[in-house]
């Protein structure tokens, strides 16, 4: 680098006016004479310089990389573009725009004046006019018709999945899975963009905003624009929904200046306003979906160097908004609170800084003093554990319908544990009534061929957030999900499952509920429904009046009718379904997680409702309550045959309501297992007021189901 340029950078990163763009930070200073002599311009000329951001995270779409050729194309065709007089390979000095950015003298949300209104709405009629041809050469990628919108939009969303996920995701995508954003949620977004309407490409600032509008100190021209480094090639339209997001205009002036744009830009490329106003809202989603990754990283970013809980309670609430604006372009059911946005935040800046800073009021966990330290995990092991868990990557973070599992590694723990912690907004209609940790101490205890996790500890940290460590039991490089039968089971599968669920009548179930065992399980399953739908929100219990389902009371009633035989009570797991067993290559071939709904009662009950959750083919059925009742004592069979179709009734009964209420509340869709279950609901609801006596009314349609979905 010649010695003139490397001392007017020095002096630039001195002594110039900053200002901070995506990548670079603009320093406005004048020529020295040496530079001016180099450049073949007057000394004491404006310039600025941009020098690299430290740290500058990917957080932005670039078509082209090189910025100086793209002001070359770029002002060849407009007027007043600034030029690039100087460029190496961490530098460039620009020619310097003479005048105040817009966001100076007219906030965000703040109404621009008529005349700048349309001055804006000729600037976009400008930039349509330039072809692909002036242009850079575009990636390989691009839509190869210049008027594909939906391909435009496509690639667009697919660019942000490359260039702004991907690249941060090791740093930060354990935290977008904690917040229950999928790593698929921009992909999914492309795969459904609708079909539009088709509008010949032109060129594309994309990041028309107050700071990179200048209003010059002449008359001529009434606006300038700067920072050309995110400009693109594609439809127009884009280029109109990324400057509205922007600007926050008023109402008003956002029907104004569509409509300018609509003028001024069919003028001069008549077909470039084909279907703008149905098309406008696809790409607003668009930019409301992607920016929820660089809004939320440059927040969380920030805490890195903020110990104190305020930084931590504001980072919170920008990241929820963030959240809602996102929430219904990429389809998520389920926000996460305030609360537990302020945790997950909390534990990634501890992760990455070792601990509270030095303004911290934060007791870094607690544990459950009634319970002894496990032999294997030692409370410092917790310690690094809780530690470890806000670094975790996105693959080792397991987002359920009521837990946030995190996998990770303890050095010098030879197996991985996973740390499990309530959701505190989550929306469970079932209530659980034993303690896991008690029912997993009681399994382990028993010696018994029962493929569970081991129980390691319990407390509470971050703003007394409870918490439990088990034992991971899923791959044991903790690289890859689990896997789960979630077509249903392989015969061996049926075979070990029967098998541990004969094993657990053998654990002493007193040791988790020294009360039960005192028969009558059918009614006291039956009353435990009529509640589940008594305390149901009264939105959902209207919608099941109106589907022809029956009330609490009138419920009971039509339960009331029917018995079951009284048979030998065992601790029960209370939910198997599919997500709940953990495929595994030994002999037990299944691990049975999440024992939150662990019960005592009737061992049919626990075999039935797995069916019930489970796609079960007859075969397999018949497979299992063969093995199931040749294995059993009487005393835990008698009278199976007849009354397994009781208890497989009362879940059908009992999905009804339930999945009801999760597509009346959205409660937990974003669950697969939820999913699954409610896309059937037409048939689900069918079955249950039929075996309940009932007509089936037509709101219960399925068409009318589908749209209540």
């Amino acid at each position: 680098m010649p010695a003139a340029v490397r001392a007017f950078l020095a002096q630039a990163a001195r002594r110039g006016r900053p200002s901070n763009g995506h990548h670079h930070r603009n320093h406005v200073l004048p020529l020295t004479e040496d530079m001016a002599r180099r450049l073949g311009t007057e000394p004491g000329t404006l310039v600025t310089v941009r020098l690299p951001r430290s740290r500058a995270l990917p957080v932005v779409i670039r078509t082209w990389q090189d910025e100086s050729a793209i002001l070359a194309a770029v002002g060849r065709q407009l007027p007043h573009v600034p030029r690039c007089l100087e460029q190496g390979a961490d530098f460039a000095v620009h020619s310097y725009v003479e005048g105040v950015p817009l966001g100076s003298v007219c906030e965000n949300g703040k109404p621009l004046d008529t005349l700048l209104v349309r001055e804006l709405a000729r600037l976009f009629a400008g930039m349509a006019l330039v072809r692909r041809d002036a242009l850079p050469p575009l990636p390989a990628c691009w839509p190869r018709n210049d008027k594909d919108s939906q391909g435009f939009l496509r690639t667009l969303a697919h660019l942000a999945d490359r260039q702004i996920r991907q690249p941060n995701r090791p740093e930060f995508g354990g935290m977008f899975a904690a917040l229950g954003i999928p790593e698929t949620a921009l992909a999914d977004f492309a795969d459904r963009v609708p079909a539009m309407a088709r509008r010949p490409y032109g060129l594309l600032h994309t990041d028309l905003h107050r700071e990179n509008l200048v209003l010059p100190y002449t008359a001529e021209p009434p606006l300038y624009c700067v920072d050309w480094e995110l400009a693109s090639y594609g439809d127009p339209l884009h280029d109109l929904a990324t400057h509205l997001e922007r600007m926050r205009y008023p109402e008003y002036q956002e029907r104004e200046l569509v409509a300018a744009w609509a003028e001024e830009v069919g003028r001069v490329r008549p077909g470039a306003t084909n279907g703008h106003l149905k098309d406008l809202g696809h790409y607003r989603d668009f930019e409301r979906a992607q920016s929820v990754f660089p809004d939320v990283m440059r927040t969380v970013d920030a805490l890195r160097e903020a110990a104190d809980e305020e930084s931590l309670h504001t980072a919170a609430q920008e990241v929820r908004r963030a959240l809602e604006r996102a929430a219904r372009p990429l389809g998520l059911h389920r926000l996460p609170g305030e609360t537990e946005i302020e945790g997950i935040l909390f534990r990634w800046r501890e992760a990455r800084t070792g601990g509270p800073g030095p303004h911290a009021r934060t007791r870094y966990w607690d544990p459950v003093r009634r319970i002894p330290e496990h032999p294997r995990f030692t409370d410092a092991a917790v310690h690094e554990a809780l530690r470890l868990e806000g670094a975790a990557p996105a693959g080792r973070v397991l987002k359920g319908t009521a837990h946030l599992n995190t996998v990770v590694r303890v050095p010098g723990v030879d197996f991985p544990v996973v740390v499990r912690r309530k959701l505190p907004d989550a929306c469970r209609r079932e209530r659980g009534f034993l303690s896991e940790h008690t029912v997993l101490q009681a399994i382990e205890r028993s010696g018994l061929p029962i493929a569970a996790p081991k129980f390691l500890a319990l407390g509470t940290s971050y703003r007394d957030e409870p918490f439990a460590i088990h034992t991971y039991e899923g791959p044991q490089d903790g690289a890859r999900p689990p896997g789960h039968p979630v077509h249903g089971l392989l015969p061996h599968e049926a075979d070990r499952l029967v098998d541990q669920l004969c094993a657990l009548t053998a654990v002493n179930f007193r040791e988790v509920d020294p009360a039960a065992g005192e028969g009558r399980f059918y009614a006291w399953l039956s009353e435990q429904l009529v509640q589940l739908v008594a305390e149901l929100p009264e939105v959902s219990r209207r919608r099941a009046r109106q589907l022809g389902l029956p009330d609490a009371p009138w419920l009971r009633q039509i339960l009331a009718r029917h018995r079951v035989s009284e048979r030998r009570p065992a601790l029960l797991h209370g939910d198997l379904n599919p997500w709940n067993l953990v495929r595994r290559s030994d002999g037990l071939a299944l691990t049975l997680i999440d024992w939150e709904m662990a019960v005592v009662g009737d061992p049919l009950y626990d075999l039935v409702r797995h069916m019930h959750l489970t796609p079960t083919r007859p075969e397999i059925r018949d497979r299992m309550f063969a093995r199931w009742s040749k294995k059993l004592d009487p005393r835990y069979t008698v009278g199976w045959e007849r009354d397994w179709r009781v208890y497989r009734w009362i879940e059908i009964v009992r999905s009804a309501y339930i999945d009801l209420d999760r597509l009346v509340t959205g409660a937990s869709l974003d669950a697969p297992n939820v999913r699954r279950a409610v896309d059937s609901y037409a048939m689900t609801l069918a079955q249950a007021t039929a075996s309940l006596g009932l007509p089936t009314r037509r709101a219960g349609s399925p068409r009318s189901v589908r749209a209540l979905a």
